[in-house]
């Protein structure tokens, strides 16, 4: 580009001296713009650069006082073929989410690769293959080299660095069609990934491999264990987000982000050391587990404060226990309202239809829920189908409790804009049985407490959700958006 425009200056100059009678000739030529340290990272990706890229890496950046600028070019789901089929045509078939250097975000849809290269000097340009197939060196091998052909020779900045992006592999209980693809076992997805990857950068110039697969593995070994999705294959808000965003800081950065102070709402600090030092181990050490020993749970014991159970699935909330699945085999080690985990964990056995965000965002209740909890519920259908499923009841076991203590658990339960009955029974079971009915239609201020749950022999308490006798909605519809459990 330099040299280009020297020639031009030249060109211009001579064209001058032709028409004007000058003693020497002076060529001005005006340099580049100096290099600000500015990084400029551009994902070639799908709805996992969303999750690793759009939401926190900005700030953590901003807390360092690292300017940066992020760039994704999003198709959900977007293989490494797609996108060769999209540069040979020259589509306009990206969702271009930018990101600039004062945290603006703006969205461009109808974007072409070509298009997006132009817009910057990116500093750095990421690749990666969709989900399902990360492991799958095969898909790498037939697409990556004629989609970095295509992408090197139009990056503006001559020093631009090349990043493979190492996905993660899906929660042991994704229902994911592509977990076929490694027998249903994240561990075989996950090394998989990681032979793949690394096959991969052998087959062009890549500088760097982003480990977001090894850190979220790594995170998983620690009292949150695989609890870093929020339906199985996406990574959780905020906190499996923050820990992939953590990774690609410290990996493009060069700087440990053990420390970093940006701390996103809904996260204890307990969970922000999580994040970042399984995003620092993973750096480290990118293609092995490291085990997070220094980040186990608590021991049980009575209580000091409440423990909070959101059921909706959204973004976390501060004090809250997000339950971020609705299928059974979720499994959740629980914290209490000031972020110190107790050694209780919560194990859904039975699931949900789904989510319903049909709820209240105002209410008047003990529990002073924020709108993001009252909002959202699980459902679920006893009397009728609903999405091709019949679900009778629901039903999780709450264990690591005092068997010699008595609990007792607060449920809210919300559908708004409804007027026919649908009362939700919950029935909580320990060595005595106490059940509670709660009709949940247009609920804005009610709860109902079962009180004195003593846990079994082995410290359990079953928590049954289903209609109750007096719901009168045709296909018995019945919801749990929040619960709070306090020992006696």
């Amino acid at each position: 580009m330099k040299i280009i425009y020297k020639i031009f200056s030249f060109l211009m100059l001579l064209a001058f001296m032709g028409c004007q009678k000058m003693e020497r000739p002076v060529m001005n030529i005006i340099p580049d713009p100096a290099d600000d340290g500015t990084i400029r990272v551009l994902a070639i990706g799908n709805s996992f650069s969303e999750d690793a890229l759009e939401t926190h890496l900005y700030d953590l950046a901003k807390a360092n006082g690292q300017k940066i600028i992020i760039g994704n070019l999003y198709i959900g789901g977007a293989t490494l073929a797609q996108h060769v089929t999209n540069i040979k045509a020259n589509a306009n078939a990206y969702s271009f989410r930018k990101i600039d250097a004062e945290g603006t975000k703006t969205t461009v849809a109808n974007t072409s690769i070509a298009t997006a290269l132009a817009s910057e000097n990116w500093t750095h340009i990421s690749f990666q293959q969709e989900s399902s197939n990360s492991g799958k060196f095969d898909t790498w091998s037939a697409s990556l080299a004629e989609l970095y052909n295509y992408v090197a020779p139009r990056a503006k900045n001559e020093n631009v660095k090349f990043l493979l992006h190492q996905t993660w592999a899906y929660a042991k209980n994704s229902t994911h069609s592509g977990f076929d693809n490694y027998n249903k076992d994240q561990m075989q997805m996950y090394t998989a990934i990681v032979d793949a990857v690394n096959k991969a950068k052998e087959l062009v110039k890549i500088d760097l491999i982003i480990p977001a697969g090894t850190a979220i593995q790594n995170g998983r070994t620690s009292v949150v264990e695989d609890n870093f999705t929020r339906d199985g294959y996406h990574l959780s808000m905020p906190l499996g987000r923050y820990l992939a965003a953590c990774t690609w800081y410290e990996a493009i950065t060069g700087t440990n982000v053990v420390g970093n102070t940006y701390k996103p709402t809904g996260l204890s600090d307990f969970e922000i050391g999580i994040a970042q030092n399984a995003a620092h181990f993973a750096v480290q050490k990118p293609n092995e587990v490291t085990t997070m020993t220094d980040f186990q749970g608590g021991t049980g014991g009575p209580l000091t404060s409440s423990v909070l159970l959101d059921f909706g699935n959204n973004v976390a909330s501060n004090n809250w226990n997000q339950i971020n699945s609705f299928l059974a085999g979720t499994s959740i080690n629980l914290k209490d309202s000031i972020g110190s985990y107790v050694g209780i964990k919560l194990t859904i056995t039975e699931r949900f239809n789904g989510i319903n965000a049909d709820g209240p965002t105002t209410t008047t209740t003990p529990l002073n829920m924020p709108s993001n909890v009252s909002k959202y519920s699980y459902f679920g259908n006893s009397k009728g189908a609903f999405s091709g499923m019949t679900i009778v009841q629901s039903k999780f076991e709450l264990s690591g409790l005092d068997k010699n203590l008595n609990y007792d658990i607060s449920f809210f339960g919300a559908r708004g804009n409804v007027s026919d009955n649908r009362e939700t029974k919950y029935v909580c079971k320990g060595t005595n049985e106490v059940i509670v009915r709660l009709n949940t239609s247009s609920n804005t201020n009610k709860i109902v407490v079962a009180k004195d749950i003593k846990p079994d022999a082995n410290g359990k308490i079953t928590v049954t959700v289903t209609s109750g006798e007096n719901n009168t909605n045709g296909t018995g519809f019945y919801y749990l958006s929040a619960a709070r459990l306090i020992s006696k």
